[in-house]
């Protein structure tokens, strides 16, 4: 286990935050170190054909050990960090033997992870936690799953006696921006279908998402002295206020659950000339999807036809879609995934995404790509920790589905 604590944190140690106002990618530099580290971590512990490209996508083999024909199956994990919060001098803390209570991430700054507020540390009394100083994210999102990659893939070196085909993983930048899957070669990946290693809960097991869609909305107004406002005026905070008063109030993260979408204000600026919002837009079914992003614009044209110019400019852009319709047809890929976690006496949890994740874009490129539990919890924050048993899980399950998918088509 001390092995995976290692690797992880050596991981998680650098800096790679993603950034969505570059047009690079990798959107930042500093994700070029831990992509080359990886490489030659890769090729240290004899994984074949390890390549990375300009964009930082790497992408290695693990031959077939068997005689017959089996198809080439993927995992996939990202290893930018959210630019939600930093992930810059990442210090992570080990409690071993976790007792249930309180746990006390920076005594100075008096900042606690508690049962009382995140329930879900419950399910991990006695096992060995990394969580962080309460300054940071982690950064398990998705070092995590990265780690369960390079460590499965090992463990199948070091075990020939375990049977399996082809395998191939890739490793991507940006996924926390949206833009993980778009530079990445399909065709020259080459699998018949895949599994990111993206989740978080022990057991979860994901082939549903959210339609994503981003909107951005510049607001237009015209100042003049206060005294002398009458009839001239024309606020562009007011305007901003009166659009988010337009959606519906109770559709929005913190009210909303399972399948239920909503519009997500993560972004204000004004003033009296100029305001902006900016909305994340989601929802499972993609007529209900497509409707929210039509009530925004109605929204706004019915604002610019109040005034004799048009104060409020709409940006709507898709960013990915639900992969339930690309995965449902070839529905054995869950299947193996679910065989192999109840193999390991894992409970799987089917349940949609309230999310995104490479897999969704995957899809619709023609890799069908279902989701599979990486450990970690509350991500994106300084509250963020993994058990370091669900990694080992993780690990489990990514060698059993090799080994089932071999046994289905011994012949």
């Amino acid at each position: 286990m001390q092995h995976i604590i290692d690797r992880f944190i050596s991981y998680v140690t650098i800096d790679t935050e993603s950034d969505p106002t570059s047009d690079t990618t990798p959107s930042t530099e500093k994700q070029w170190n831990l992509a080359n580290l990886l490489v030659d971590e890769l090729k240290r512990i004899g994984l074949s054909d390890v390549t990375i490209d300009n964009n930082a996508y790497i992408m290695a083999t693990l031959p077939s050990n068997v005689d017959h024909d089996v198809p080439t199956i993927g995992f996939v994990s990202h290893f930018d960090t959210s630019p939600d919060f930093t992930g810059a001098n990442v210090n992570p803390q080990i409690i071993h033997n976790y007792d249930g209570k309180d746990i006390v991430l920076n005594a100075a700054e008096n900042i606690v992870l508690s049962p009382d507020y995140f329930d879900d540390l419950l399910f991990y009394k006695g096992k060995t936690l990394i969580t962080t100083d309460g300054t940071t994210l982690l950064g398990a999102d998705d070092k995590a799953g990265i780690c369960e990659i390079v460590s499965a893939m090992e463990y199948l070196i070091n075990h020939p006696e375990i049977k399996h085909g082809k395998i191939r993983i890739g490793f991507t930048p940006d996924e926390e921006i949206g833009r993980g899957a778009h530079k990445f070669d399909v065709e020259k990946f080459g699998a018949d279908w895949a599994y990111t290693m993206d989740g978080s809960q022990i057991g979860e097991l994901e082939y549903e998402n959210f339609n994503a869609a981003s909107a951005t909305i510049e607001i237009k107004g015209k100042i003049v002295h206060p005294g002398y406002a009458k009839n001239k005026m024309i606020n562009s905070i007011l305007i901003a206020n009166e659009i988010i008063n337009s959606l519906p109030s109770h559709d929005v993260p913190q009210e909303t659950t399972d399948r239920e979408g909503f519009y997500h204000l993560h972004t204000v600026t004004g003033s009296v000339e100029e305001s902006s919002l900016a909305y994340i837009i989601r929802d499972h079914d993609k007529n209900k999807f497509q409707a929210r992003k039509e009530l925004l614009e109605k929204i706004a044209a019915d604002i610019n036809s109040r005034y004799t110019y048009d104060p409020v400019q709409l940006t709507i852009k898709d960013q990915y879609y639900n992969m339930k319709e690309k995965v449902e047809p070839v529905f054995h890929i869950v299947e193996i995934a679910e065989e192999a976690m109840k193999a390991l006496d894992i409970t799987p949890i089917i349940k949609p995404i309230r999310g995104g994740t490479d897999g969704s874009q995957l899809s619709f490129m023609g890799l069908p790509c279902p989701n599979i539990f990486a450990g970690g919890h509350n991500f994106h924050g300084r509250y963020e920790y993994v058990p370091v048993e669900s990694i080992q899980s993780a690990i489990e399950v990514i060698v059993k589905i090799a080994e089932l998918t071999a046994a289905k088509y011994q012949k």
